[in-house]
Parts: C-alpha cells; sequence; structure tokens
C-alpha cells in the first residue's frame, strides 16, 4: 500500500514512524511532514488545509490510504473531497469534525442528550457575555472557563481565574478577534474540577475501540501556571482513570455520543478524541476533538502492539469490528521541548544537536517543529521536539526521559520539569 498522512507536527512524525511498522506499507508520503519525518517517508510540498491540492495528488499517485493528522483540513472537509474521488481516507467529515469545529455544536449535542459535562451558556454577543460573567462572579469563586466556538490551534480555552481574567478573555476572543471567525461565538461554563485525562477512540460508525488512556500538561510551565498550550507533554495510561471509571466513561459519553451522531445521519470514521474531567461528581467531558492528540499520540502509538494501517484501513472500510487492538503492557511519557517563549513569540532556525545521543539511549524523539537548513537541524515551531520513553514504571520513565532531555540542544529550549512527577507524589503518599 501507499499511505499519505497530511501534517507536520510531532503527532504526524508518531504516526508515520507507526505506519512505517506495517507490512502492509510499500510507501509513505508526508504533506508536508517536518525533518525527522524525511528519513521515513518522502515530503510533499504543499499546506495541509489545501484541499484541493492533497486530493489531486493522493489521486495522481494512486494513494490507497490517507491519515489526516490535524484538525483544521478535516474541519475543512478534506475526508469527503477524498472521498468523493473514490479514496480512503482515515478521518472524519466535514459534518462530523463539527464535534472539534464548534464547541456549540458539541455542546448543544451533549446538553440534548444527557452527556456528562460543565453546565453552560452560548453568547454571540460580548456585551451579554460579559453581563453573564459578571452575574456568575458574583455568585461564585470559582474559576470561569471562557471558550472561543470554532478551532484555535489547542489556545481558544481560557481558565480565568478573577471575574477580570474571564472579561479580558470575552475581549480577546470576542471583539480582538485573536481567533478570527472562531471567536463570532463563546461558551461561557463552569469550572470542572479533578484530574483531566484523554481518551481516544477509534471509530467507524456504530463501531469503536478504546485506546490507552493519556494525560496533557497543557500549561507552559510547572507546577500548571502559565498560559494554555499545545500540550507540553504526557504519560499513558492513566492510573487515575480506572477500569470502573474507563468504563463508566464508555457507556455514559462515547455509547451515547455515537448514538447522537447517528441519529443526525452522521457516519463518524477516525478517531473520537474524548478529554475529560475527573470531577468529585465523576467524569465529565471537558472537550471533544476530531483526530489523535498532540502530545498523547506520542505515547499511546507506541504502547499499541497492533498494525495501525489495518486498523485505519478497516475503519476507512467500514468493518472495525474485524480489526483487533491489541497494547503492550508498558508505560510511556513524552515530554515536550519547545522554543522559549512559546506559546508566545518564539525565535526560529536555532540549530539542534544531541538527537542521535538520545535515540542511543533507547529513546523516541519525535520532530515537531524542525528543518533542514543549509544542512543543519534547526527550529522551526513553538513545538520543537517530543522526547519520549517507554518503561516497566512511570518512575522508569521520567528518569529515562529527562536523561535524554539533557542530551539534546539547542539555544533558550524550554521545557517542564514536572511531566509525571506527581505521579510519583501520589504514589509515595500512598504507601
Amino acid at each position: 500500500m501507499k499511505v499519505l498522512v497530511v501534517g507536520s507536527g510531532g503527532r504526524e512524525h508518531a504516526l508515520v514512524w507507526k505506519i512505517a511498522q506495517s507490512k502492509l506499507v510499500s510507501k509513505v508520503y508526508a504533506l508536508p511532514g517536518n525533518a525527522g519525518i524525511s528519513g521515513l517517508a518522502e515530503r510533499v510540498r504543499g499546506n495541509a488545509t489545501d484541499i484541493k491540492a492533497i486530493a489531486d495528488f493522493a489521486k495522481n499517485k494512486s494513494i490507497d490510504l490517507t491519515i489526516v493528522g490535524p484538525e483544521s483540513p478535516l474541519i475543512a472537509g478534506l475526508a469527503d473531497e477524498l472521498a468523493r474521488r473514490g479514496l480512503k481516507v482515515f478521518g472524519p467529515s466535514k459534518e462530523a469534525a463539527q464535534m472539534e469545529g464548534s464547541k456549540v455544536f458539541a455542546k448543544s449535542l451533549m446538553l440534548e442528550h444527557g452527556i456528562p459535562t460543565a453546565a453552560c451558556e452560548i453568547f454571540d454577543d460580548p456585551d451579554k457575555a460579559d453581563a453573564y460573567v459578571e452575574s456568575v462572579a458574583s455568585k461564585t469563586s470559582d474559576p470561569i472557563v471562557v471558550k472561543a466556538d470554532g478551532e484555535a490551534a489547542g489556545k481558544g480555552v481560557f481558565v480565568s481565574r478573577t471575574k477580570e481574567d474571564a472579561l479580558q478573555a470575552v475581549d480577546i476572543i470576542m471583539r480582538q478577534k485573536a481567533f478570527g471567525a472562531s471567536g463570532s461565538r463563546v461558551v461561557i461554563e463552569e469550572y470542572l474540577d479533578g484530574q483531566e485525562a484523554t481518551l481516544m477512540c477509534i471509530v467507524s460508525g456504530k463501531d469503536f475501540v478504546a485506546l490507552p488512556p493519556a494525560q496533557d500538561y497543557k500549561r507552559a510551565y510547572d507546577n500548571d501556571e502559565g498560559l494554555n498550550t499545545g500540550g507540553m507533554g504526557c504519560y499513558s495510561p492513566v492510573p487515575a482513570l480506572t477500569n470502573v471509571l474507563r468504563v463508566q466513561v464508555i457507556e455514559t459519553m462515547v455509547k451515547p455520543t455515537l448514538k447522537a451522531l447517528a441519529r443526525r445521519g452522521i457516519d463518524y470514521r477516525g478517531v473520537l478524541y474524548v478529554g475529560l474531567a475527573l470531577t468529585s461528581n465523576g467524569p465529565k467531558v471537558v472537550e471533544f476533538n476530531c483526530r489523535f492528540g498532540d502530545p498523547e499520540t506520542q505515547v499511546v502509538l507506541p504502547l499499541m502492539s497492533s498494525d495501525i494501517v489495518e486498523m485505519a484501513l478497516s475503519v476507512a472500510e467500514g468493518r472495525l469490528d474485524d480489526c483487533d487492538v491489541t497494547c503492550y503492557n508498558k508505560k510511556a511519557l513524552c515530554v515536550v521541548m519547545a522554543s522559549g517563549g512559546y506559546p508566545g513569540d518564539y525565535e526560529k532556525d536555532k540549530q539542534i544537536t544531541g538527537i542521535d545521543d538520545a535515540e542511543a539511549e533507547g529513546l523516541l524523539v519525535f520532530h515537531a517543529g524542525t528543518e533542514i537548513r543549509d544542512g543543519k537541524l534547526v527550529s522551526s515551531g513553538g513545538r520543537v521536539l517530543g522526547v519520549t520513553a517507554l518503561g516497566d514504571t512511570f518512575e522508569e520513565c521520567i528518569d529515562r526521559a529527562y536523561r535524554g532531555i539533557s542530551k539534546i540542544h539547542f539555544d533558550n529550549a524550554h521545557y517542564r520539569t514536572d511531566i509525571g512527577r506527581r505521579l510519583l507524589c501520589r504514589a509515595k503518599s500512598q504507601s
């Protein structure tokens, strides 16, 4: 088979790495890919949101399966265009991708079908949103969560600790239009306490398989301080998401959501990412995404022992019930190395060294924002690398990941030093 992966981040590097292991595959293309991917796949110049150009390439090259990494091309309708041309694709249709493309769509579906989630109000007028913030702030000291309706690269959610912060969030989203048309509406919702976790499900209509859960670290700095990012690290599995809670999530969230979509005539095919809060009142949905998470993919795929191409192809062909998805009994942890200043302004073109030394230690180093310039590996994005370690225990994973980090260098590199540490603290407190 010839497989095309759309995207250029750490998630896509992990996908290409896993796809390249498949006995079904003879050739892998990546559009546009990154420097790390170039050793495993042929890079194709282009933009991941240029729907027509991607479909033209897939048709001209007789691509057997296209796997779409990021949300933007799915929300724009790439899966629909590929299907229209008779090509197989792993990723939901434009209509199905509204689960991520519109928080209003997703929240309305959840509230209509009794799927546990935060109480909320929806506004298309910033003045009315401000008035609601004033009203809520007078009744509670809990944080107020303000979300842009549309896609915002993981940065459109503001957990506002004060009334002033919440009002500022409304202003940034709706008046300053920091996220463009995605901010024409906002969802203002109650704050959900407890740990967060991610359960990514491989879905083909009514059939689905849940992958090992992961926990992401969204904030830029240690102790969950600083701005939200696309993700600074993660680990899998998640001890806090026990088997009992996992069954509860599947029965009260995953199955009802797929049934609700089917009632609307939506045949969901691809990844349904369920972002959870493990609250004191039980698990609740924080958000849905329509694709693999980043950096969750960098820990979940290394734990999979089964063939990802066989799985993706079975989804594209509507026969997931014929496919077994198996995993190793291991732990995995990823630490993201970012450019200093991320998620704000940052410099590019910083030379990167030491990756070979880290990989020699048995680590997986997934490239996120890298390029080759003048024969040198340099940074090209906010999140630059994801250093992933596997082991029998989380303590082993943490030690190995940070030893790998110590071998990699580029100017003004930034990473959190506490990824996974709370697992060890909890283990000690329970012993």
